[in-house]
């Protein structure tokens, strides 16, 4: 079955580029005739929260998204992930690293790439085994990975120079998250991902860690960017551009819909609409690679 999902971190409200990659998902399935799933990523518990997760959860049933099975929150799911790393450490794929933010000068602002930007450069390789009470990596093997972004069409990369050897699990006891992100898509069965273009760089990883837990991996699709008006970035917290934002400048759910629909090439120009006005229209063909700006009305 045609499987895709929608899964946000509760830290923040959706802004218009959260909302547009989970309609382009949700457009996705409904099209293919398939099953659409939300899945709540709060692994990392000191940063989010149940209560902007709920929140996330109304302004995408607002918009006629709704989630076609129980929400999942990783937060519940620690023993399924416990279970992954012990079968990695069976397999000789994990050690121990105690490299700290310092020690690797990483930039804390990077999303969901072990909060920086550079690739990790091994220095752990070599200690040997501490038990699961330190932070563990995945031993990447060497070469490069082939796979199809169904957007920007065949990649091939090697995801040691992209990322190194991930983080699996943190020393404040978090499950990070490259292993709760591929153990959860390979639960539910997904065979699509839809993300934004910024999280390209982590999908040959990715796949290295499903080849390495026996997982199929799915299909990608990454969409460029919703940015601001002045081309700067929409974040979750400062400037956040979402629902209640929108609904202040006396935009409402249908007109933001109708703005989405038409950034994904449903729409000949933006209007009110309702979600499923927009199944028929739905091609992948038809939505624009480079990034795309908010009206400037609406900032």
């Amino acid at each position: 079955m045609f499987v895709g999902r929608f899964a946000p971190s509760p830290t923040g409200v959706l802004h218009l580029g959260n909302l547009r990659t989970a309609l382009a998902s949700w457009l996705s399935v409904r099209k293919a005739g398939g099953r659409w799933i939300i899945r709540m990523e709060d692994v990392d518990g000191p940063r989010c929260s149940r209560d902007l997760g709920e929140m996330q959860l109304r302004d995408l049933a607002a918009l006629g998204l709704e989630s076609d099975a129980p929400v999942i929150w990783q937060s519940a799911r620690g023993d399924a992930y416990r279970q992954a790393l012990a079968e990695l450490h069976r397999a000789d794929r994990l050690y121990p690293c105690l490299c700290t933010r310092r020690d690797l000068q990483l930039l804390a602002s990077a999303p969901h790439a072990e909060d920086g930007l550079r690739p990790y450069p091994g220095r752990c390789r070599g200690r040997a085994w501490e038990g699961f009470d330190r932070a563990l990596r995945l031993r990447l093997p060497d070469g490069a990975v082939a796979w199809e972004d169904r957007l920007f069409g065949p990649q091939v990369e090697d995801p040691g120079a992209l990322t190194g050897d991930p983080l699996l699990f943190r020393r404040d006891g978090c499950f990070a998250y490259h292993l709760a992100v591929v153990v959860d898509d390979g639960a539910q069965g997904v065979t699509e991902v839809v993300r934004g273009a910024d999280l390209r760089s982590v999908t040959a990883t990715q796949i290295r860690l499903q080849g390495a837990l026996g997982l199929p991996h799915p299909a990608y699709v990454h969409l460029g960017m919703v940015a601001a008006p002045d081309g700067g970035r929409l974040g979750k917290r400062a400037g956040a551009l979402g629902l209640e934002a929108l609904a202040a400048r006396s935009v409402s759910p249908a007109e933001a819909l109708g703005w989405l629909g038409w950034s994904l090439g449903c729409l000949d120009r933006p209007g009110p609409c309702a979600a499923p006005d927009l199944i028929g229209a739905f091609d992948w063909t038809r939505v624009p690679k480079e990034e795309v700006r908010v009206p400037a009305a609406w900032a």
